[in-house]
């Protein structure tokens, strides 16, 4: 769930013309927060290529505040081409809330974020842009109700890419082949299961090509049965050399597909590691306290 600490507001799904985000999902490993999955990663950018890539988004000095709440403090991260990168700790550390400036549905007070090379837009054109390069999937599905599952997919490609019907129908088809609801394309989101859904939603930001995709707790909505199903998808993903960004409380799903875990509590990143360095041998207190008390529950 999203952090605590955080005002409610709204998940927005991307309008068809101007995507706050493209709508996107994903992959992962089998498990709960209680797994323990093993493997090591390389480093930033390296569990593919063996290479780091270039930076892709880039936060400098980032703070927030929700009031008196400092909810973000001098965060500086980067994140590089074809790295995964898991966020996680205690709820209201500011996991979420760092996941939505990337595309700027939430605005920052301070500091700098950028996304291949270019400073976050304010608004208007540019920034529509952006959140269309910017896939995020959310908790919720955000599916637009009235049309089929293949609609939902094809639309954001034509009203925002300007691609032609039948390019867009084609790659809606292949993209719900690959995450597995292929067989559902004529149905309505209503008619499909909660993990069958977050699939859509990821193959629907897939298609509007997305540089980087945002992951804000996708499967802290779903039953334990269906979690499997979207984390499997979001690991293919990673596999595919997909630039992500993933707030999450799925350790197992950490440990296996993370190039880089970063650790935040109240609004600071603590430390950041690869996997299975963060989970064998924290550095801090309070990572140490927070893998306790969810690695033995």
């Amino acid at each position: 769930m999203t952090d605590s600490t955080e005002p409610a507001r709204d998940e927005r799904a991307e309008p068809p013309v101007e995507p706050p985000a493209g709508a996107a999902g994903s992959a992962g490993s089998a498990g709960s927060a209680t797994e323990a999955g093993s493997g090591s990663s390389p480093g930033p950018g390296r569990r593919r290529s063996g290479r780091p890539g270039r930076p892709l988004v880039v936060l400098e000095g980032v703070n927030k505040h929700f009031g008196d709440l400092h909810v973000l403090r001098d965060i500086d991260l980067v994140i590089h081409e074809g790295e995964v990168v898991v966020v996680i700790g205690p709820s209201g550390s500011g996991k979420s809330t760092l996941c939505r400036t990337i595309n700027r549905l939430e605005t920052i007070e301070s500091g700098s974020i950028s996304v291949d090379g270019k400073p976050l837009p304010e608004e208007g054109k540019a920034l529509a842009k952006l959140r269309a390069e910017v896939g995020m999937v959310f908790q919720s599905f955000n599916l637009f109700a009235h049309k089929t599952i293949l609609d939902n997919v094809t639309l954001g490609p034509v009203k925002v890419r300007g691609a032609g019907k039948e390019q867009a129908r084609t790659r809606a088809q292949e993209l719900l082949e690959r995450v597995g609801v292929a067989h559902q394309a004529g149905k309505y989101p209503a008619q499909l299961s909660g993990g069958q859904q977050q699939r859509v939603a990821i193959a629907r930001s897939l298609a509007m090509d997305p540089k980087v995709m945002l992951f804000d707790e996708p499967t802290s909505a779903l039953d334990p049965e269906m979690i499997t199903e979207v984390l499997d998808v979001m690991i293919s993903l990673a596999d595919a050399g997909m630039t992500m960004v993933v707030v999450t409380h799925e350790m197992g799903f950490a440990r296996r597909a993370a190039d880089r875990v970063v650790f935040m509590s109240d609004g600071e990143i603590v430390e950041q590691a690869a996997p299975e360095e963060f989970f064998t041998n924290p550095r801090s207190a309070r990572a140490k306290d927070f893998l306790g008390k969810i690695l033995t529950h």
